[in-house]
């Protein structure tokens, strides 16, 4: 038999025949043309049917898909979120080219939850061409969310162990981030609120602090919430994790540009480090009446999209740097619950004036702790 050419090596797996995805002409996801001459097969062939605007899923998976073109997945506009608080509107189209260029590689198809690894991190099959219904926690949430919530979730900082939920209760990331969640990033306010009636208010650059607290700590350990002293004493005025993380990343300056060799598009951040501080809740909410949460420094600086224009993030101060974090680490025991004055009175684990970057005092304001909590005298 000849050498195969490298076309004639990409193979479907038996066991993907005999799935119900199997049982569909390739044509009908992946368009072309049913032939034996590759040129010929290959002729308007569409790579990624489950991206926009081919959205092949929803031929079968239509509650699905018709909500996914608006989730935090797709849209991305969390990232607006911040950019627009920080900028103004005649600078868009400058920001809009540094967006196409550095951040929208983030944007996830179905195929990159359920197929393959994303091409921002690899790309590749997770299992040939099966559809996995449950994503790969490494390779797929991971992959992504990696930096910061899979080093803390999976223990890879020395020293520091990893997520209780994952140690001992072996929790992959859908355990806690449903599908409803992944699939529909306003399905939270919808169980309460009409799109009819809210849709502006609901829809208007949701970030993943909109809505309903999902998931909540108090789903699972109910007893605990309504039966343990300090949960009752502090549950409004703390958001859980400040008593039950420990440190986590925080990073300074991100930069992006392009190379003038390559013609890539790049970033370089300045700083990366573990911190635990504990500050002001900046935006209080029904769902979140914390007065105090875990804030860590996100990697924003003013002249972070210098590159591509002067003064681009001109309202900067408009939003902190340090902003309210949910960390991935949780452990029954930490250094901040182990007595009341781990605490109280403990000046070190709180976001004060003397932490914050003098060029960044005004934009923090909403989250720097004047007055350290004391102990009950």
């Amino acid at each position: 038999m000849a050498p195969l050419e490298p076309w004639e090596k990409v193979l479907v797996e038996d066991d993907f025949v005999d799935d119900v995805h199997g049982q569909v002409i390739c044509t009908v996801c992946h368009e072309g043309q049913q032939s034996p001459d590759k040129d010929e097969a290959h002729a308007g062939l569409i790579s990624d049917p489950s991206a926009l605007p081919n959205q092949g899923c929803q031929m079968c998976h239509s509650t699905q898909a018709e909500t996914f073109e608006t989730s935090l997945h797709s849209t991305l506009d969390g990232y607006w979120k911040a950019i627009d608080e920080r900028s103004v509107p005649e600078d868009h189209e400058a920001l809009e080219g540094m967006f196409g260029n550095h951040c929208s590689s983030c944007h996830a198809t179905c195929g990159d939850c359920h197929i393959s690894q994303p091409n921002s991190v690899g790309g590749g099959f997770i299992a040939g061409h099966n559809v996995k219904k449950t994503p790969s926690m490494t390779r797929n949430c991971t992959a992504c969310h990696g930096s910061r919530v899979g080093s803390e979730y999976l223990g890879k900082h020395e020293g520091i162990s990893g997520d209780i939920h994952f140690r001992q209760g072996r929790m992959n990331c859908v355990d806690c981030h449903s599908g409803m969640e992944m699939h529909d990033s306003t399905g939270v306010c919808t169980e309460c609120h009409d799109l009819t009636e809210d849709a502006d208010l609901l829809l208007s650059n949701p970030d993943r602090y909109t809505g309903a607290e999902v998931p909540a700590c108090g789903s699972c350990h109910e007893e605990a919430a309504t039966s343990n002293p300090q949960h009752i004493l502090h549950q409004d005025k703390l958001s859980c994790q400040v008593c039950h993380s420990v440190s986590y990343t925080s990073c300074d300056g991100c930069h992006v540009a392009v190379s003038e060799e390559s013609g890539n598009p790049f970033f370089e951040t300045e700083g990366t480090y573990l911190t635990f501080f504990i500050g002001k809740n900046p935006n209080p909410s029904y769902h979140r009446p914390y007065e105090y949460v875990p804030v860590r420094h996100v990697p924003v600086d003013t002249e972070s999209y210098a590159f591509y224009g002067e003064n681009l993030l001109s309202n900067f101060d408009a939003r902190p740097t340090w902003a309210y974090a949910t960390p991935h680490n949780i452990q029954r025991i930490t250094p901040q619950n182990e007595s009341c004055e781990a605490c109280h009175g403990n000046a070190d684990i709180f976001l004060t004036a003397d932490k914050v970057s003098p060029a960044e005092l005004e934009a923090n304001q909403s989250v720097i702790v004047d007055e350290i909590p004391p102990l009950s005298q």
